[in-house]
């Protein structure tokens, strides 16, 4: 069995991304991946406060959206240089489809030349930095798995856009997100970031069965 790639316009907002997830989750039949690159936006959990974890001001004086999803996880920076991925699987064992979906995104990764390693907290990393967090959500129908991918990423943005807790940052062992991330081009550079793109989906394609 092999994911089916879904193809959908170019240029939506982030929210209706996530509306597309929810739509294909509620009749999926086979594996299914779609990825997706958007204007600057801030994706914040279920559990967290925007008021917490959102530059707030930042965001609306920058023309960056400020966007909840309905899973779990940290709050993630996005834009034009971040590819993000949507898994849809006719799974509802979540805890299992999460892991091997973040195991199948480190592979995919290691073999385009990155020595991706996973985490206890879901992230993915290359040469000690995080490049890759994933969220699950969970319907009656199946499993929603979606993956951040820093390629490209503007960190002057992302580091005024997010205002993590001290606490979370220590329980990392950083003093700033900035010395927490990477970008992948910055450690191997494939091209452009839609580049990037086509050769991760190829590559997820190639190591699932």
């Amino acid at each position: 069995m092999k994911f089916e790639i879904a193809k959908y316009a170019e240029g939506l907002t982030l929210a209706e991304y996530l509306q597309i997830e929810q739509d294909l989750v509620r009749e999926v039949q086979e594996p299914t991946l779609f990825t997706w690159i958007v204007s600057p936006t801030v994706i914040y959990g279920r559990h967290q406060s925007a008021e917490a974890e959102v530059n707030e001001t930042y965001c609306r004086e920058h023309g960056v959206a400020v966007v909840q999803r309905k899973s779990g996880g940290g709050c993630v920076y996005a834009d034009r240089g971040n590819v993000m991925l949507s898994f849809i699987l006719p799974s509802t064992h979540s805890e299992q489809v999460f892991a091997d979906t973040i195991c199948l995104l480190a592979k995919a990764l290691t073999d385009l030349g990155y020595e991706a390693v996973t985490t206890e907290h879901n992230d993915i990393l290359v040469a000690g930095h995080k490049v890759s967090g994933s969220a699950c959500y969970t319907s009656p129908t199946g499993t929603i798995v979606h993956s951040t991918m820093l390629y490209d990423v503007d960190f002057d943005a992302l580091h005024q856009a997010i205002t993590p807790s001290p606490a979370k940052l220590a329980k990392h062992a950083v003093q700033s997100v900035r010395q927490r991330v990477a970008n992948l081009k910055q450690i191997k550079n494939i091209g452009s970031t839609e580049d990037f793109r086509r050769a991760l989906e190829k590559m997820i394609i190639k190591n699932y069965d």
